[in-house]
């Protein structure tokens, strides 16, 4: 938690800043006066100071000046109610992160402390990734993660990049294999060359085949002109077949003949094209229990198995959550997550895997305020049984015409009947900050009624 220091020589104003702050999560000591705020700095680490600039004895500039020599992780807004362009431009000059003018609203005070907890978090963030640069690659772009099971992902990538073998890339869906087959390209000899890419469950059979081999003129209805298949386009650089385990067997024994002779025949065509690539597949079924099953080729399966990586699902590298969700929030860096935001990510097991969770973090950033609460997080609903669902259940509302601004509204009047209109005891129940709250009983005018 936070810890803030707010600095006064009224008592009433300090306890004013205590209350409202620690309202909204922070942990506040107070100081009546420059004389003992400097004692307490002396004594104790804090985030935050918050002080009066005109004081009895020592005023905020000396506080200021004491912080910035003393305490400098700590950041200094200043208070006045006689602020001049001059004293203003004194105060950031000698360190101050902000100032504010009295009278001022308590929620803008919170939200600038908030800011520099961001900050904070940013740059602590910044730096303990830089401590680990050393230990990890940093030439695999989007790939995140420094938990035992990604430092051999990466171990491996950086072992087989510079040969030509071929690579199967084994994970669930959402894992980021391709991500890690463009690592292995753009770290190969063959990176100044094309990287070819195709989802092998995304196409029908006939179209896959005419994508892959290419067709000439008058091949099929429609086949108007000659067109070069990918295996061609990817002519000395990396094919990546995605999602094999779903290629037609027909389709299969084609595949098979490539590999081996590392030649293709245009679909209407005679002649046999020389082709140089490097193959890399993917899959999230098992091959396995598919060759049992007499639904993939054993002997295909040989051909590009030959160095197999396997992606872990993100409930099994749980310790990379917390990076992966700075990362996501990059295109967004006003916003941040509280603590039991992160939390309740953490706990998530993510059947859609990092894909889900890029997908949660950038709806709950378009959707939500600059700071993320766990309420905020849709990952609960996606785990509730039915029986948990409103009587009728939510189809039932919805084919009633009830719109999603209408069940809050009710849920936040309920909530305030529920404890007689005590507004604090409201937004704990709803899992909300008290300011949260008011904003959205402006929002549906509730109180106006």
């Amino acid at each position: 938690m936070s810890l803030i220091l707010a600095v006064d020589n009224e008592e009433r104003m300090c306890k004013l800043i205590k209350t409202s702050l620690e309202l909204d999560g922070f942990e506040v000591d107070y100081a009546l006066g420059g004389r003992e705020a400097i004692d307490k700095i002396s004594q104790k680490a804090y985030d935050i100071i918050i002080t009066d600039l005109k004081m009895d004895g020592v005023d905020g500039l000396q506080v200021l000046d004491y912080t910035r020599n003393h305490s400098p992780q700590s950041e200094v807004i200043l208070i006045t109610a006689f602020a001049t362009q001059e004293t203003a431009l004194e105060a950031m000059k000698k360190g101050a992160y902000d100032y504010l003018i009295k009278p001022f609203k308590m929620d803008e005070l919170s939200l600038r402390a908030r800011r520099i907890i961001r900050q904070k978090e940013l740059e602590e963030e910044n730096k303990r990734l830089k401590q680990m640069a050393p230990r990890l690659p940093d030439s695999f772009p989007g790939i995140i993660g420094k938990s035992k099971n990604m430092r051999e992902v990466f171990r491996k990538i950086k072992q087989v990049a510079q040969s030509d073998t071929a690579v199967h890339i084994r994970g669930e869906s959402g894992t980021g294999k391709e991500l890690v087959a463009q690592a292995i390209h753009q770290n190969s000899k063959r990176s100044a060359k094309a990287f070819v890419a195709i989802n092998c469950a995304a196409l029908p059979e006939n179209l896959l085949e005419s994508e892959l081999f290419g067709f000439e003129k008058g091949a099929f209805t429609g086949a108007t002109h000659r067109k070069a298949g990918l295996f061609e386009q990817a002519e000395g650089g990396t094919i990546f077949l995605d999602e094999i385990g779903d290629l037609p067997l027909a389709l299969q024994a084609k595949l098979l003949r490539v590999l081996q002779n590392n030649e293709i025949t245009h679909l209407g065509g005679q002649n046999k094209i020389k082709v140089d690539f490097r193959l890399i597949t993917a899959t999230h079924r098992n091959l396995e229990q598919m060759i049992e099953a007499q639904q993939f080729r054993s002997d295909l399966y040989y051909r590009i198995n030959i160095f197999p990586i396997h992606l872990p699902p993100l409930r099994e590298r749980k310790e990379d959550i917390p990076e992966l969700i700075q990362h996501f929030l990059k295109n967004h860096p006003e916003k941040t997550l509280s603590r039991l935001a992160r939390l309740k990510l953490m706990e998530y097991d993510y059947p859609g895997n990092v894909r889900e969770l890029e997908n949660i973090i950038s709806r709950s950033a378009l959707l939500y305020d600059d700071l993320i609460e766990d309420v905020d997080i849709p990952v609960n609903g996606l785990q509730k049984k039915e029986t948990e669902q409103p009587m009728g259940g939510w189809e039932a509302l919805l084919n009633k015409g009830i719109r999603l601004d209408e069940l809050e509204k009710e849920l936040i009047q309920t909530a305030l009947r529920l404890v007689k209109g005590n507004k604090s005891k409201a937004a704990d129940l709803l899992g909300i900050t008290r300011r949260r709250l008011y904003s959205m009983m402006e929002r549906f005018g509730i109180g106006n009624e």
